[in-house]
């Protein structure tokens, strides 16, 4: 037997060239396999995605920068200016381009005594913006400002000096209410914008004209490309696409007649509404007491907001447009037509009143604001005299339903439709609105008051003013409305004309109505009896007393025993001259105690001026 170590193993020469063999194929197309892929990512990169590729390339030469359009300007009637842009400078910063944030804000600080409420706002607004947006740290620099950074710019990478153009509201108070201001774009409003529009932007419209009208006063942003180096800094302007100015709005508000309105309703608060009848046009449209726009521009202090927002006084509520009062007996010619149209009486019909009204059956007694009564009275007497007994028993015998029905016609209940944000609607009550708000049934009581404008009635002076339009154009109804007329920036012009609708009315009952309102202010008897003095053209109005509380049944209302804030709210709805109307006026004094002494006086005045200063009254 052979010795182990004499056994040889023998080299399996061909298994082992399988083996290499192999190996070199599978290297060979992991290597042709990588040769692909490489192969068709040039090809798509090259190829198919050659305009994508070569677009983000461009981007990081080509800086395309956001140029905010000008502001459009808002006139009166007669051309004067409500709102205007001034030249400003602002201190603005580009995160992306600064090095070291919190230190470059250190050292504007120290140069510029920069206080820390202003980082404070300034870093909320850059949270809100895109870290290559340009993000205002001071607005409205000084000369000594400018100049003082201008010396060290090379040491602030990222920040640098622009010249805008800022709002201003010559008229201040006169006109907050109805053009309104703009102020900082806010987080949420931020997300609603067109980003492409709004960069660059930093302020919007908040309300009145300016919130209703934003997107043609804002205009339409432009752009420039611009080349810019490895460093990031421009070279070269490629291209320019100048944005186009936001239009120019004039009103219908007459500015003069604005000063009237503001100064009558001085010692007051309340407000006033004159609008054309013709157009439906508003003249003078004033809530007092009211506030400076100019300082929510480059953002109100906390301190003087609380102070406006805290006040009892309420400068920042518009009452023309939301203020809901009952409007007392300034509805009394509106509900004496609805019961001649429905034939509940004539003219000439004739209650007795003894100074209260009972119902069938009843104890509780209904007062006349006369204790001692008027006597036999007809709706002529009613209404001049505003005799309270004779529309309870008209509405005990008309019923709300044909009430309702008749006041929103006239738009009682309803917004006006005017051309602002945040009207409110008033309300005139029905059967259906206590069954479904209050879950009562609707009682006599309820229309009884509901006849005088007192219980559940509310309306705005803007309501007021639309109704007494509607009765002075003998049942046409306009809608009110503040821009006129807007000029675009291609110097096209664009009237506005309001859609008119007709209540169909029988001619004689108006004429009564308006007769007997003329009765209000002409006659001996009248309630308004003092604006005739000196007068050489008929106005036709309705004074108004409206409840602030209710007073008890035996109790009497003793205005001078009584904190102020619990008196009589005054009204008065008037429009003149009463042959030819072209102006109708709604007044509420807040507290004011008579529509006759106190309201009525202030719509003469701002009529009076409007007939004078338009030569309307040559024409009676």
């Amino acid at each position: 037997m052979p010795s182990p170590h004499n056994i040889f193993t023998l080299k399996d020469t061909l298994t082992e060239n399988r083996i290499f063999l192999s190996r070199i194929v599978v290297i060979f197309s992991f290597i042709v396999f990588l040769m692909l892929v490489l192969i068709s990512r040039l090809i798509y990169l090259q190829i198919v995605g050659h305009e994508h590729y070569a677009s983000l390339a461009t981007r990081n030469r080509i800086k395309i920068s956001s140029i905010p359009p000008t502001r459009g300007i808002i006139y009166d009637r007669n051309g004067r200016i409500l709102a205007d842009n001034l030249p400003s400078y602002s201190l603005e910063i580009i995160p992306e381009q600064v090095p070291d944030l919190d230190d470059t804000l250190k050292r504007l600080q120290v140069l510029l005594e920069i206080p820390d409420k202003k980082i404070a706002e300034f870093h909320k607004q850059r949270k809100r913006r895109k870290r290559f947006i340009n993000t205002p740290l001071l607005l409205r620099l000084t000369e000594e400002e400018v100049a003082n950074f201008a010396v060290m710019r090379p040491f602030f990478p990222g920040v640098d000096i622009h010249a805008r153009l800022v709002r201003r509201y010559p008229y201040s108070f006169l006109t907050a209410h109805v053009v309104g201001y703009v102020g900082r774009i806010n987080e949420k409003e931020l997300k609603k914008l067109p980003p492409a529009e709004y960069r660059g932007t930093y302020h919007i419209g908040k309300n009145g004209i300016e919130k209703s009208y934003e997107t043609l006063l804002h205009g339409k942003a432009g752009y420039k490309e611009v080349e810019t180096n490895a460093q990031g800094r421009d070279v070269n302007v490629l291209n320019v696409v100048e944005p186009e100015s936001g239009t120019k709005l004039y009103l219908s508000l007459d500015i003069d007649l604005q000063k009237t309105a503001y100064k009558t309703l001085e010692g007051y608060n309340g407000a006033l509404v004159a609008i054309d009848i013709d157009t439906g046009g508003v003249l003078a449209m004033v809530s007092r007491p009211s506030y400076n726009p100019n300082s929510f521009i480059y953002g109100i202090s906390n301190k003087e907001y609380a102070a406006l927002r805290d006040s009892t006084d309420r400068p920042l509520f518009d009452r023309a447009l939301r203020g809901q009062y009952p409007p007392g007996s300034t509805v009394k010619p509106f509900i004496g037509l609805a019961g001649l149209e429905h034939d509940i009486m004539n003219f000439q019909s004739k209650v007795y009143c003894s100074g209260y009204y009972q119902l069938p059956n009843h104890k509780h007694k209904f007062r006349d604001w006369k204790r001692w009564g008027h006597g036999s009275t007809d709706l002529n007497k009613a209404i001049t005299e505003s005799c309270d007994v004779y529309f309870y028993n008209l509405a005990v015998l008309m019923g709300i339903d044909k009430m309702h029905d008749f006041m929103t016609k006239f738009g009682f209940g309803e917004k006006t439709g005017i051309d602002l944000d945040g009207e409110k609607p008033g309300l005139f009550p029905s059967q259906a609105w206590k069954n479904k708000v209050k879950k009562q049934p609707w009682y006599p009581g309820n229309s009884i008051i509901t006849a005088i404008g007192q219980g559940f009635t509310l309306a705005t002076p803007l309501q007021l003013a639309r109704a007494t339009a509607t009765l002075a154009n003998r049942g046409q109804i306009v809608t009110p409305h503040l821009v006129d007329r807007i000029v675009y920036a291609n110097h096209t012009t664009s009237k506005i004309q309001q859609p008119k609708k007709i209540i169909n009315l029988k001619p004689q009952n108006v004429d009564n109505v308006i007769n007997s309102m003329i009765n209000v202010v002409h006659s001996s008897s009248g309630t308004a009896k003092r604006l005739a003095k000196g007068i050489k053209y008929k106005i036709a109005g309705k004074t108004g007393t409206a409840q602030v509380f209710t007073v008890k049944q035996n109790a009497r209302y003793n205005e001078d025993a009584i904190d102020y804030k619990l008196r009589d709210h005054a009204l008065f709805v008037s429009f003149a001259p009463a042959d030819k109307p072209k102006i109708a006026v709604a007044v509420i004094v807040e507290n004011g105690g008579h529509g006759g002494s106190v309201a009525a006086p202030m719509a003469a005045k701002v009529m009076q001026q409007f007939l004078e200063d338009n030569n309307l009254l040559d024409e009676n």
